[in-house]
């Protein structure tokens, strides 16, 4: 009988340890996107994700001056019309970090006119 709970500890750990190589190896895949590369967050940019591929879990990377720009996590209607919902989380550090859903994500720039003169981004994440 000792023998078979050995063997079934042995299936256990064996279990946990692949378990972490497969989170690990998740972890690894995740990318950092710098949001308008070296221009930062700032106007013009709803162009930059064009040509690139995102995947969830994935983290962009917004900086900006925050005496002068924010970012703000919206939906498509947001978006496109350049209104925040009720309740949405305002992000105002200069060096915000955002891990992306799978699926389309928008981002948008709440100071006035910011977002109409182009400083929002909907990124795709596979």
């Amino acid at each position: 009988m000792a023998r078979g709970r050995g063997n079934a500890s042995a299936v256990v750990i064996l279990g946990l340890t692949l378990l972490c190589l497969l989170v690990h190896c998740e972890m690894v895949h995740a990318a950092t996107f710098m949001v308008g590369d070296a221009g930062g967050w700032t106007f013009n940019t709803a162009a930059w994700p064009n040509g690139k591929s995102f995947r969830a879990g994935d983290v962009l990377v917004f900086r900006y001056s925050p005496a002068i720009h924010n970012v703000v996590a919206v939906d498509r209607n947001g978006y496109n019309s350049c209104t925040t919902p009720r309740g949405a989380r305002v992000l105002t550090t200069g060096n915000d970090q955002i891990k992306l859903a799978r699926g389309q994500n928008y981002f948008i720039c709440t100071i006035a006119g910011h977002c109409q003169a182009g400083m929002k981004i909907a990124v795709t994440a596979a």
